[in-house]
């Protein structure tokens, strides 16, 4: 299996094709924005933009080269990511889910070769999405422990899959899922089983009507006795097997969610730049952009991003270097990126009084999509505990 995995480990894109992979990304940064507030009013799937980003080749930049992707890295991946939050995050969150998958099978060995072969190639061909369903009414976050309810029984025809997930962003779109569920062994084991969408015995809930990324198609999808084949099975291993988080996982939070919502307080800061350059109130006789209040609170947003472009670049760029991230390095960084990213919006909304929480404008929208970030695992809360309790060796 190892010489399998290695077969299709991924080189990483040369500097001409990222430049061009970068230029495509951008060149769709003006039709995904027109179009997202239309999305976010209405709670509508985006599914125009994932037609244009196949089209532009990008659902398979995380795809290894020899399997017809691009083989990017994780550098190359955060910045596509970061172009298209700033559009768009509902859209931003749904690719980087897909290319998480993408990333991490190219790179574990746990990960059958067949199937990883398979998802590739209906990436490149037809624009396939996958994503990861865990969450749960009852479990929450599986990275607080806990067994899922979704279960898996082995029967002579295939696996018989039966639960509800919560939160599957994607789930309008999406080819593929890999869902988490135990087994109903004696002694359960836990991991991923990849099911095909549209199987009998599969519903999509709209359930989803959030504050924030209200495009991103984060239903509920459930299970009833789905059937799928026994050799579906991804990743199988005893509940301790999974404590411990990989290196990839610790960057994927890190830099591909991070990404994502320094995008959206990139977007916050266009706006608000814009906004004190143009409005002049009468009692000024000048831009607001020339009170020194203003440039004051202007240049503390720039602060905030520019910590944050260097922390997500340099864990990126450590770990294509071949640099391991901890876990709870991983953690710390998201949790200051994503801070930062709200932090900043909140600024720019200090400065726009009334008009940047006007439904008219996309300061709102930003600040509503930005909170998300809060609650995105891990979460703060269990960031500071990890590493406290690293700090304390316990």
């Amino acid at each position: 299996m190892v010489a399998a995995i290695e077969s299709i480990a991924p080189r990483q894109a040369g500097a001409q094709n990222e430049a061009e992979l970068l230029t495509r990304a951008r060149r769709l940064v003006p039709l995904f924005a027109e179009r997202a507030p239309a999305h976010d009013r209405d709670g509508s799937f985006p599914f125009q933009n994932f037609k244009d980003l196949f089209d532009a080749g990008l659902l398979s930049l995380t795809v290894p080269t020899a399997l017809g992707g691009h083989g990017a890295g994780a550098r190359l991946t955060a910045r596509v990511l970061g172009i298209i939050a700033e559009a768009d995050p509902s859209t931003a969150l749904v690719l980087a889910m897909h290319y998480i998958q993408h990333f991490v099978m190219a790179r574990h060995q746990d990960y059958p070769p067949r199937l990883a072969r398979k998802l590739a190639r209906d990436s490149v061909e037809q624009g396939a999405l996958i994503n990861t369903f865990r969450v749960e009414p009852a479990l929450g976050s599986p990275s607080r422990g806990g067994l899922p309810e979704t279960t898996a029984r082995r029967t002579e025809t295939g696996w018989r899959l039966s639960g509800r997930k919560i939160y599957s962003t994607g789930a309008p779109i999406l080819s593929w899922y890999a869902v988490w569920a135990k087994t109903d062994e004696a002694e359960p084991r836990l991991g991923l089983f990849l099911v095909q969408a549209g199987l009998p015995g599969i519903s999509i809930v709209e359930t989803w009507d959030h504050l924030g990324l209200r495009a991103s198609g984060s239903h509920d999808v459930v299970f009833d006795d789905v059937v799928i084949p026994l050799d579906h099975e991804i990743e199988l291993r005893k509940p301790d097997g999974w404590r411990v988080q990989n290196p990839t996982q610790a960057l994927v939070h890190a830099a591909f969610v991070g990404a994502i919502y320094g995008g959206v307080a990139r977007a916050a800061r266009n706006w608000i730049v814009d906004f004190l350059k143009t409005r002049t109130p009468s009692s000024l006789g000048a831009p607001l952009a020339t009170l020194p209040r203003a440039q004051e609170v202007l240049g503390a947003i720039e602060a905030r991003l520019q910590v944050n472009a260097r922390l997500i670049d340099s864990v990126a760029r450590d770990f294509d270097e071949g640099n391991v991230v901890s876990p709870v390095e991983g953690s710390i960084i998201k949790l200051t990126v994503t801070n930062n990213a709200v932090a900043a919006v909140e600024d720019a909304l200090s400065l726009s009084s009334n008009h940047g929480l006007s439904r008219a404008n996309p300061l709102e929208r930003h600040y509503r999509d930005v909170l998300c970030g809060r609650v995105h695992t891990p979460q703060d809360d269990a960031t500071r505990i990890a590493a406290g309790r690293l700090a304390l060796g316990l």
